[in-house]
């Protein structure tokens, strides 16, 4: 069997892996548009090995979650990439957000997570400068190396892995997928879209017609400097708002050892459009022409004014950011590279909040996979392989 995996981002490389341990001889192909490897979602996240905290029980998002961070460590310990269980706190900053944070201790716990209550002492001890009536600590996160698992997966995956070969077009031609790319036709029996930022597209591109549309929200970060780093030990974050998949903004500690702070989300001008100034106007002006987009802004556009107003004011992103963590100042953050979420939306506004595959003839479509995506890609992988091997 030959198969074309489209993306070289960890979902992408993390299905060729699997795909080819569970059919050693299958021929497979990963086709990656840029010149390198993991450069959008997989690259600009915050290094999160999730637990599967957030997720409805019973979940794609929860399953996967769960089994794809034990594959992870297991992978990340095989083959020498860099990750830390540091462990984090869910911080209640008030007593208004106490009957959240319980809620959120118990689908932790129907999810299979390591978690607990503690009190506002014992996050002291954890993270002496916090600030929080009540925590949920869950010892089992932790962070990792990303991008150097996203090359450990192109070596280990003995596929055929090629960067700057973009897709214009595929048809089906007597039972085989015909690849158009700018490098010329790709024959295969599967075609695997991991697409992304433009994985609708891809689907579309393949005659599929996706129920869905991927909305772009920019990920905006600071990085603490480094004379401030002692402010955060592990993974410090707020309460979540449960109407929405964002996790609101937050302390985390990187691999490398820094500190970053956010993510503030706000709608990207362009699926790529990462730098303040950034804007494709083709891409803007398809999300805002799409009735989805239009009836989600209508029904939230207070969060929205909210983001915004953190986008354009550094001072209203550290007033956040002083719920949790009050001793923070403004002179001790930095501007740190902003992540892009291919968030998929639906006609009627309503956010797609569990991870989305669509098989079409010959094609296996993964429409929404934003975090915990890169903890849970081994997990992803093993469901799209059988897909493919189906």
């Amino acid at each position: 069997m030959k198969v074309v995996i489209v993306g070289g981002g960890i979902v992408g490389l993390a299905t060729a892996y699997k795909l080819r341990q569970a059919r050693p001889g299958c021929d497979v192909t990963v086709l990656e548009k840029e010149l390198g490897l993991a450069q959008h979602q997989t690259g600009r996240n915050s290094g999160v090995i999730h637990s599967g905290l957030y997720y409805p029980p019973g979940s794609a998002k929860a399953l996967n979650c769960r089994k794809g961070r034990a594959l992870l460590l297991e992978f990340c310990q095989e083959h020498g990439v860099s990750y830390e269980l540091c462990g984090k706190v869910v911080v209640a900053t008030d007593l208004h957000e106490r009957a959240g944070l319980q809620a959120l201790h118990q689908r932790g716990l129907a999810n299979g997570v390591d978690c607990r209550l503690i009190s506002s002492e014992e996050l002291q001890e954890l993270e002496p400068h916090a600030a929080g009536v009540e925590a949920l600590h869950v010892p089992e996160a932790g962070i990792v190396d990303f991008r150097g698992m996203a090359a450990a997966l192109a070596r280990e995956c003995r596929a055929d892995v090629r960067t700057g070969v973009r897709v214009l077009r595929v048809v089906e031609d007597g039972g085989e997928m015909v690849v158009e790319t700018d490098h010329g036709e790709i024959r295969a029996d599967r075609l695997v879209n991991c697409g992304g930022l433009h994985c609708d597209r891809i689907c579309r591109l393949s005659g599929g017609k996706p129920p869905l549309k991927i909305v772009p929200f920019k990920g905006e970060y600071f990085r603490l400097k480094p004379a401030a780093e002692y402010l955060c030990k592990t993974l410090i974050y707020p309460v979540p708002d449960p109407r929405f998949p964002f996790l609101g903004v937050h302390l985390t500690r990187m691999i490398d050892g820094g500190v970053e702070a956010g993510p503030n989300a706000v709608l990207a001008l362009g699926r790529e459009a990462y730098g303040k100034t950034d804007l494709n106007l083709a891409d803007l002006f398809e999300t805002l022409g799409y009735p989805g987009f239009l009836r989600l802004a209508c029904r939230h556009w207070k969060m929205g004014l909210g983001e915004v107003r953190r986008s354009v004011s550094k001072r209203a992103f550290v007033k956040a950011l002083n719920r949790l963590v009050p001793e923070l100042r403004s002179d001790q953050l930095v501007p740190a590279p902003a992540g892009i979420r291919a968030q998929a939306l639906r006609p009627d506004g309503s956010l797609e909040d569990d991870f989305q595959i669509l098989e079409v003839g010959g094609g296996v479509h993964v429409l929404n996979a934003p975090s915990p995506a890169a903890t849970a890609s081994l997990a992803i992988g093993q469901v799209i392989g059988s897909y493919v091997s189906g």
